[in-house]
């Protein structure tokens, strides 16, 4: 009787540990705001709000989990605040597109399905913690390092990808905003080196931010290192890239200025001998 008191205690004890660990708490909180937005834009059948409602959810976990450490490193406030203009910046790009355009073609057989549309927020769930997840040790480790060359080169990736996708969302905004160029294709400023360069960015700054929060990790915490290799996975295989790229052929296939465009740019990374990843 005694022993299985124990074993009660004990499993009791664990599940409070971890329901009380900051990831947990994030991960909950991450679900809750997704599955949240689910019902409002279900209920409006609109994904106006799908892609500001995501970035606004790493805003806050970043902060919630800088706030449940309790530790305020430099390391953790840098790193926290580059996920905040991130978010800022990217979030506010996306919401304003959508509003011009009026729409987000990859939810033409979602929004009136509340089952599908389900899935398409879960899944935005996923995408933010596997993201964010060195963001999230990082933040919740009370063990502090010095600044080291792992931290400034990570600084520097994460401000070169901010840089390529900030440009390349603006090239392509001024781009479609002339009506001279309806129809037509952008292959000019970045775009003329990689035919998806704000998706290089975007994965350029998530491997800078893992460099610099692997400078606390220990053991299992390398793990997230999945965190870019997730964003290159789904940007390059899934969600993003095979999307565009049909949409492309679909419209500009048969037009010789495009084949060649095709020909002659790398698909992601800009340099000749990765051609074709």
């Amino acid at each position: 009787m005694f022993e299985l008191e124990f074993v009660t205690l004990l499993l009791q004890n664990q599940l409070e540990m971890i329901m009380g660990s900051t990831l947990a708490k994030c991960a909950a909180i991450d679900l809750a705001v997704q599955w949240v937005g689910w019902s409002v834009a279900s209920a409006l059948k609109t994904e106006k709000f799908y892609d500001l409602a995501g970035s606004g959810t790493y805003i806050l976990l970043a902060h919630l989990s800088r706030l449940w450490g309790g530790n305020g490193h430099l390391r953790q406030n840098v790193q926290t605040g580059l996920v905040t203009a991130w978010g800022l910046r990217l979030g506010t790009f996306l919401f304003l597109r959508i509003i011009k355009e009026g729409q987000d073609r990859r939810f033409n057989n979602v929004r009136d399905s509340p089952g599908t549309f389900f899935v398409y927020w879960t899944m935005q769930a996923l995408w933010v913690f596997v993201t964010l997840l060195p963001t999230l040790i990082l933040n919740s480790e009370k063990r502090d390092e010095p600044l080291g060359p792992r931290d400034y080169i990570g600084w520097g990736i994460w401000g070169l990808g901010f840089a390529t996708e900030a440009i390349a969302d603006q090239q392509k905004w001024n781009f479609k905003s002339d009506p001279d160029n309806a129809g037509t294709f952008i292959r000019h400023g970045l775009w003329a080196y990689s035919r998806h360069p704000n998706y290089l960015g975007e994965i350029l700054q998530w491997s800078g931010l893992f460099l610099s929060a692997s400078s606390v990790m220990r053991g299992p915490q390398y793990l997230s290192a999945v965190s870019p290799l997730f964003v290159w996975f789904l940007l390059r295989h899934v969600s993003g890239i095979p999307i565009l790229e049909k949409q492309a052929m679909k419209k500009w296939g048969s037009d010789p200025a495009f084949q060649t465009y095709i020909k002659n740019t790398p698909l992601l990374w800009p340099f000749p001998k990765f051609k074709g990843e």
